[in-house]
């Protein structure tokens, strides 16, 4: 089960990284609105929650890749 975690868990991290990046490099997080008000969030709250949710999408599409690689027929359980 460990192994598992760490195999959906560490390139999940990496990604959000890598989506961090190149995200904030072309929008300003203090420029963010919400419907017609600006959140007035601080850009470390943006830059923290949005890695949060990045992480957690990847993560989620990472574990669909690794239970639908596992639901072949004859495919053996990882130990």
């Amino acid at each position: 089960m460990g192994k598992i975690l760490m195999v959906v868990a560490w390139p999940a991290f990496l990604a959000a990284c890598i989506l961090e990046a190149l995200v904030f490099a072309l929008i300003d997080p203090l420029e963010l609105t919400w419907g017609q008000a600006h959140l007035g969030w601080s850009r470390q709250t943006v830059y923290t929650l949005a890695f949060f949710v990045f992480w957690g999408v990847v993560a989620m599409a990472a574990s669909v890749a690794v239970m639908l690689a596992r639901a072949e027929p004859g495919t053996p359980e990882p130990q």
